[in-house]
């Protein structure tokens, strides 16, 4: 229970700075991706604003032996940079620059817009089911 009510302040934190700070409007994602147009740097110092307490959250989970909802860390392991990685990377920079929202952006964006983020958030559950039911190796049991 603790968990789940931490997750949910946690993303309504999240969701309110994506609000606040205007990233949740795909005309200015887009405005930034135009580094050869009419450019928009805002989303820049949102990232560059994002860096500092999360250096410092490192920082606290290097000291801590585990954290404080669970028994034990659950970081994910480094992997090779490949083809798999540079393909999604790809198709996630174009599905971003055509559109202006990703994932979190576009659930916040609900509040907002909701048909547009309706239909992204739609499509990108078919994106994620055609990956896993077509595209991900069977594993036999």
């Amino acid at each position: 229970m603790r968990q789940s009510l931490l997750s949910l302040v946690s993303g309504t934190l999240f969701g309110a700075g994506l609000a606040v700070s205007g990233m949740i409007d795909p005309a200015r994602v887009r405005a930034f991706l135009d580094v050869a147009g009419a450019w928009d740097p805002t989303l820049a110092f949102v990232m560059a604003g994002a860096i500092l307490p999360m250096a410092i959250a490192w920082l606290i989970v290097r000291r801590r032996a585990a954290p404080i909802l669970a028994e034990q860390f659950h970081t994910p392991a480094t992997s090779p940079i490949d083809a798999r990685l540079i393909a999604g990377a790809a198709l996630f920079g174009i599905g971003w620059s055509l559109v202006g929202l990703c994932p979190g952006p576009a659930i916040a964006a609900l509040a907002i817009k909701p048909a547009p983020a309706l239909l992204f958030i739609a499509a990108m559950a078919l994106g994620a089911a055609i990956h896993r039911f077509a595209l991900t190796p069977r594993r036999s049991a």
